[in-house]
């Protein structure tokens, strides 16, 4: 599929995830704004796929604040003119304890990490999503966020919590053209950690590139009626 001339926002592209999905949209065609912690790997990033200057836009961007967020929504909008899709691909994971046992800062982290950045992702961008009368925001999340165990509570309150904003989203995006969407996956497997351990037993991850693949398809015309989607990426091995 192309999505020449439409510009994709990355937020959390330097992590695990991002350097696959950045790569498939990049292929694509699109424009590419990534946003991250560490402006030299978005740059290397950028460098590797030999984007010219018109189709990249690398920022150093604190996603748990709301101000800064907001600036780079702003800085794409001033560089590009707009935004047609948002992925959300910022993540982490505190827990392996019972209820009882859970610190407090633990708690902190997954509300900062999980929620405060979707939230500021969100507000940022649904105005000019909805604007253009076409428009995607795509997020990952985990069946833990429906299926919570006693030592995963933390994570799934957060995914849960996440996952309520983004389906919000998608309610108030009815009858703009713009939709938002979840992808849910066990764990993520990248080539790199692949390459890394090709004797490790991944089955019961997804891969990068099939996450990057939903992806595409979401942002597709053949997906405008899906809207309000947890699209199963899990596997039973």
């Amino acid at each position: 599929m192309s999505l020449t001339d439409n510009v994709v926002a990355i937020a959390g592209a330097s992590g695990g995830l991002g350097p696959t999905v950045v790569r498939a949209f990049a292929e694509a065609g699109a424009k590419i704004a990534v946003a991250g912690r560490n402006p030299a790997d978005l740059t290397q990033l950028l460098d590797s796929l030999h984007l010219p200057d018109d189709r990249r836009l690398a920022s150093s961007v604190d996603l748990t604040g709301d101000a800064a967020t907001q600036a780079w929504a702003d800085q794409i909008l001033a560089r590009f003119g707009h935004v047609d899709v948002v992925l959300h691909l910022v993540g982490g994971y505190k827990g392996g304890t019972l209820i009882a046992d859970i610190p407090m800062a633990d708690w902190d982290f997954t509300h900062t990490v999980l929620i405060k950045t979707v939230l500021n992702v969100v507000r940022a961008f649904v105005n000019p999503l909805k604007a253009n009368g076409w428009g995607r925001f795509i997020s990952v999340t985990s069946p833990r966020a429906q299926a919570p165990s006693a030592k995963t509570a933390l994570y799934a309150m957060g995914k849960a919590a996440a996952d309520a904003l983004v389906l919000a989203l998608a309610d108030e995006f009815k009858g703009t053209g713009a939709t938002a969407n979840l992808i849910v996956v066990n764990s993520i497997v990248t080539p790199e950690q692949r390459a890394a351990e090709p004797g490790k037993d991944f089955s019961r991850s997804t891969a990068a590139e099939e996450i990057a693949a939903a992806m595409l398809y979401l942002c597709s015309d053949e997906a405008n009626a899906i809207n309000g989607a947890c699209l199963p990426l899990t596997s039973r091995g």
